[in-house]
């Protein structure tokens, strides 16, 4: 086998795993939907349940497929143990949270695609911090995902929200602490690994909900149904997903892999229509394919920025 075509198939096998990795994130925001509409099941709970369960189960791939180090190996270290529980509490459990009760406010497509305004809320942040205007693209990509925000929550009807008010300020609170998911945790993760910080993060993050929701207080219809919709979400929906989403990045570039990964909108979307019966119109459609492309823009302008910096 020649060299392009190990290339042409490593190309081809990072690609299944992100699109696969994407599918399944929708397929679970999906369920979550269900399980909280269905069957009463409150978002903290499932939260708390999620990030326990997959926490041990990424601290077990990193112990046995991971570096040589030993997954404790992070708390020995004076500098990380701080950063650590504020990524834990401010980020992983901060993300899961407001993503979970904005699936409860409105719907798991609506949801996934106000949370993929992190990286616009990133955008103007690094713009603040290095102080300097966003380039031409940058600015496209603004207004578009501006656009799209507007088309999601009015439906293209200005007088009224199609929308709560509380959908869209926890929709856009999880994009905010997706963001600071997204920029707090390089420097660990550069040291430690994606997997091992990330398994720490929702062990810690869930033992923190687990204060307000105890795993151990079940709520919720307890049925065949729900339970198996349960380990769905924690083995297919987080654990295996996240794995293959970061082995990936060994097969593709990083910013293939996030233009890839705006799949997982769409992915909800589609998914909620047809199987959850959402409602979902022409404008709503517009918008969101707006903050697709606007992710999709700002991928490319991060990998650009990244190569002028070589």
């Amino acid at each position: 086998m020649t060299r392009e075509m190990v290339r042409h198939s490593s190309r081809i096998k990072g690609t299944f795993m992100v699109l696969f990795s994407c599918s399944l994130w929708g397929i679970s925001g999906s369920m979550v939907q269900y399980l909280i509409q269905h069957h009463g099941f409150a978002p903290d709970w499932l939260v708390t349940i999620r990030l326990i369960f997959s926490g041990m189960i990424l601290l077990s791939f990193s112990s046995a497929f991971g570096n040589k180090r030993s997954i404790w190996s992070i708390w020995q270290s004076k500098n990380e143990r701080f950063p650590l529980l504020v990524y834990s509490i401010m980020g992983m459990l901060g993300v899961q949270y407001t993503f979970f009760v904005a699936i409860e406010k409105s719907n798991i497509a609506t949801a996934t695609l106000l949370q993929y305004l992190g990286p616009v809320f990133i955008t103007v942040y690094l713009a603040l911090l290095l102080r300097r205007l966003p380039s031409k693209a940058e600015n496209i990509a603004l207004v578009l995902a501006l656009f799209g925000t507007f088309f999601l929550i009015t439906n293209g009807n200005i007088s009224k929200l199609n929308i709560s008010a509380e959908a869209v300020f926890w929709g856009l609170s999880s994009a905010v602490f997706l963001a600071f998911y997204t920029i707090y945790p390089a420097k660990l993760i550069q040291r430690w690994g994606t997997m091992l910080v990330n398994g720490w993060g929702m062990l810690l993050g869930g033992i923190t909900l687990s204060f307000i929701a105890p795993p151990w207080e079940m709520q919720g219809d307890i049925s065949l149904e729900s339970i198996l919709l349960l380990v769905f979400i924690i083995v297919f929906g987080t654990a295996i997903p996240f794995s293959l989403y970061t082995y990936s990045t060994l097969y593709i570039k990083p910013n293939e892999t996030s233009i890839l990964a705006s799949s997982e909108p769409l992915t909800a979307a589609i998914i909620s229509v047809i199987w959850l019966q959402v409602s979902f119109g022409l404008f709503e459609w517009v918008g969101s394919f707006c903050i697709i492309l606007a992710t999709i823009i700002l991928s490319l302008q991060k990998e650009k920025r990244l190569k002028s910096q070589d």
